[in-house]
């Protein structure tokens, strides 16, 4: 049964699902309808809701496109690529390889989710290489389940937003420090249970799926090279037989970049004595991209990676605006009121949080961003806890669990995976899917019972 579920999602996953982009238009197209058909919005209502909304989430855009350039940025460096390359080489079989990558993965994505989201995807090219044999659909869709445990981690932006002043909800909640969101013991429960029991899935997705893919029956030539081959070297920092300019030498100098990269770090240690353990998503770009710039050593080979990096983040540009009409539309018109509004009529004080965590789910599928989804969902789930007497913190976590879950099945996040993998979103759901079934035992306990 295993196997048959396996390959009848796979299948179905290949043969029906399009390109993230197109599941964006269509997704659009799915919620005019039902402004149309469950609110007292007119199409031009819901025409207006999605103009006015189509540009409201550029700052947060540029949070998240910075997120996955500085994340590729570090991960790209010498220190990582080397150390990503011993860790391969430790494994031995397909099964080995299923199993490292989707912990390394998990463990990255628990420290910044951009970060494991390019680690994932670079540690499955190097394991390709040391272990030809491995699916390599597989290897990269057990790759992007770990990302599954991010919004439980120190880059979740739910609980990180309720950790920063001014936040929208403040009034209402006031400042909620991680030690009551990320650092709780149901919290700590459910990411424990994923790092243990996701790698062991995936061994047996792997156990019950049919002989490895052929590489060249996945990919095309250029996409298969850009897989197994190993990762270029930067372009050429000196001229070979031409006394270098002023500006070449700024350009390669090491100076340079420690001196910059100190004066980052130094704000750093200054945050965070000052500040205690205040992480947000400001301070985690701030981080990443000045150990990015450290490590690089110089100028130029940090803007090589740059701009290898950026392309990365073309897909998450072109695809935010629609997002946030679409968020438009679900707010301005009611939707999200109403799927969230119908949850809370069928709660009470010890289910809420488990139906915020399903609605949150649902509602993902239309606004795959945690800040995002907050905004849309947290003014209706936070009044509706308080007057449930259910905590707020815990209805901000069911949330953030919620966004992290149907992500498995949402192909927005997987693009930065995608294109430094060499794959289609088609290719990885249909495995993904089976994360989704088997995530939510633990976190429903975890929220629930803890």
């Amino acid at each position: 049964m295993f196997k048959s579920m396996t390959l009848f999602f796979d299948r179905a996953v290949q043969r029906y699902l399009p390109d993230a982009f197109l599941f964006a238009i269509l997704l659009t197209l799915v919620v005019f309808v039902l402004g149309i058909g469950f609110t007292e919005s007119t199409p031009l209502d819901m025409v207006k809701y999605w103009g006015d909304g189509f540009w409201n989430l550029l700052a947060f855009a540029m949070q998240m496109s910075l997120i996955v350039v500085t994340g590729y940025v570090l991960a790209n460096s010498p220190f990582f690529e080397s150390s990503l390359a011993k860790l391969a080489n430790l494994a031995k079989t397909p099964g080995h390889a299923i199993l490292m990558v989707t912990f390394v993965t998990a463990v990255a994505c628990l420290i910044n989710y951009g970060f494991g989201l390019v680690i994932g995807a670079l540690f499955a090219r190097h394991l390709i290489r040391a272990v030809p044999k491995v699916n390599y659909r597989l290897l990269v869709a057990s790759a992007y389940s770990g990302y599954l445990v991010w919004h439980g981690g120190l880059s979740g932006s739910i609980p990180l937003t309720l950790a920063t002043p001014k936040h929208f909800l403040e009034d209402k909640v006031g400042i909620i420090p991680i030690t009551e969101t990320i650092f709780t013991s149901y919290n700590i429960f459910i990411v424990v249970v994923l790092l243990v029991t996701l790698p062991l899935l995936n061994w047996l997705l792997m156990k019950n799926t049919d002989d490895q893919d052929r590489m060249a029956e996945l990919l095309s030539e250029k996409e298969m090279a850009a897989a197994i081959e190993p990762p270029t070297e930067p372009a050429r920092e000196m001229i070979t037989g031409e006394p270098l300019s002023p500006a070449d030498r700024l350009e390669n100098s090491k100076l340079i970049s420690m001196i910059i990269g100190l004066l980052g770090l130094s704000f750093i240690v200054y945050h965070f004595v000052t500040k205690g353990l205040d992480l947000n998503i400001n301070i985690v770009n701030f981080i990443f991209l000045f150990l990015g710039i450290l490590f690089h050593k110089t100028p130029r080979r940090f803007l090589n990676s740059v701009t290898e990096g950026v392309k990365n983040a073309g897909g998450i540009i072109i695809q935010f605006p629609f997002y946030a009409g679409i968020m438009g539309m679900m707010g301005a018109s009611g939707l999200s009121a109403l799927i969230s509004m119908w949850f809370v009529d069928i709660s009470n004080e010890v289910t809420f949080p488990l139906f915020t965590f399903i609605s949150a789910g649902f509602v993902n599928l239309f606004v795959p961003s945690g800040g995002g989804q907050w905004a849309v969902q947290g003014p209706i789930m936070i009044p509706a806890a308080m007057e449930l007497g259910v905590d707020t913190a815990k209805t901000a976590m069911a949330i953030a669990w919620g966004d992290a879950w149907t992500n498995m099945i949402q192909p927005f996040w997987t693009l930065p995976m995608l294109a430094i993998a060499g794959l289609k979103v088609k290719d990885i759901i249909g495995f993904c899917v089976m994360t989704l079934i088997w995530g939510f035992i633990p976190i429903a306990i975890g929220l629930l019972f803890l």
